[in-house]
């Protein structure tokens, strides 16, 4: 996932008016208490603070697409 991809789906999903506020202020659990903002400053890959977004924020598996069936999300590494 891109960068641009990030910010597209975290748009998609959270809406254009909330995304910046929470990509800014919401610090994520699984990225050491890291907003996504400082995260992806520090080098973590999108797909991976998208998904510690997503997971702390409990968005439905099918909705982390942001409703476009035809993206591809890149899964979660292992």
């Amino acid at each position: 996932m891109r960068l641009s991809e990030f910010w597209l789906l975290i748009n998609d999903v959270f809406g254009e008016t909330y995304a910046p506020t929470l990509a800014q202020d919401h610090a994520l659990t699984a990225l050491g208490s890291r907003t996504c903002v400082q995260a992806l400053d520090d080098g973590i890959a999108p797909r991976d603070v998208w998904h510690a977004l997503c997971d702390e924020l409990d968005v439905p598996l099918d909705r982390r697409d942001g409703g476009d069936r035809r993206r591809v999300v890149p899964p979660r590494r292992r």
